[in-house]
């Protein structure tokens, strides 16, 4: 891996969760073990953050007049390895549309990223009549489109990771068969998990899905140019994917510094910190 940060201090999380046994997919080998570094940011329920409003409405839609214009430039191009497969690529860049026009774009059981600024990336599940299933506040819903989007941009993003995709019809009834689930009934920590999860169907992306104990088999590389990169090390996907929506949600530059300060640089990331 590099020449990796040698002392980074570990979360130390309230919880060791065990297996999931209502995820367990029978062609995986069981639990994956390890501990993560403090990058992994454990919010709890991170979606809380994504949109400002308790319900949806096309009446009562809100529009912050602070808010900045989503720049794809601003957006961290990452990787995420399980052992040595590569099971998640982002390059930064990718085309965003509005939600009308996204609209004539989405089939049934695809994947949707809305993006805006200084705000943590939210997924839904396309479900067929201009209707998406997500997890928002704590309770998986059932709205419009273009009401979810809350005017911001959006994408498909059935690409993301490399997983194979269930069957389209699965992926729909995955999402609906949770619509009204709350709280306690709750499987997974955020709006990414959740519909990553309908459409793949992999215990990894439900809370508990992976035991953080021992080895750290999930690596997340960060690519902040041609010749500069960072890898981080996880146990599990869980917590790989709170971490890069961390990273999506303050910014390129805004990770760059953090990583500076964290190996004692004042003004830049030096280049002996880095593997290519």
């Amino acid at each position: 891996m590099g020449n990796q940060v040698e002392k980074l201090t570990h979360l130390n999380y309230a919880e060791v969760p065990t297996s999931d046994p209502n995820g367990f997919d029978p062609d995986d080998d069981g639990p994956r073990i390890g501990v993560s570094y403090i990058f992994s940011n454990d919010d709890g329920d991170d979606d809380d953050h994504d949109d400002r409003l308790d319900h949806f409405s096309s009446v009562n839609r809100a529009v912050n007049h602070e808010e900045k214009p989503f720049d794809p430039q601003d957006e961290l191009e990452c990787a995420i390895y399980y052992r040595e497969e590569c099971v998640y690529e982002r390059n930064s860049g990718t085309a965003t549309h509005s939600a009308e026009s996204l609209l004539n774009k989405c089939r049934p059981g695809d994947l949707l990223e809305f993006v805006a600024t200084g705000q943590y990336p939210h997924w839904a599940v396309y479900v067929g009549d201009f209707q998406v299933v997500h997890l928002h506040r704590a309770e998986i819903k059932n709205n419009f489109l273009t009401d979810v989007s809350q005017g911001k941009k959006g994408r498909i993003v059935n690409g993301l990771y490399r997983y194979r995709a269930l069957p389209p019809e699965v992926i729909v009834r995955n999402a609906l068969d949770h619509v009204g689930s709350r709280d306690r009934e709750l499987y997974w920590r955020n709006s990414e998990c959740f519909a990553a999860w309908c459409r793949f169907g992999k215990r990894e992306f439900k809370i508990g899905g992976e035991i953080r104990i021992g080895k750290q088999p999930y690596r997340l590389k960060l690519l902040f140019s041609e010749k500069k990169s960072h890898v981080l090390e996880f146990q599990s996907l869980e917590d790989v994917i709170m971490e890069k929506r961390r990273n999506d949600q303050i910014g390129k530059d805004a990770v760059m510094q953090e990583l500076a300060n964290h190996l004692n640089a004042t003004h830049e990331i030096k280049e002996e910190h880095f593997v290519n």
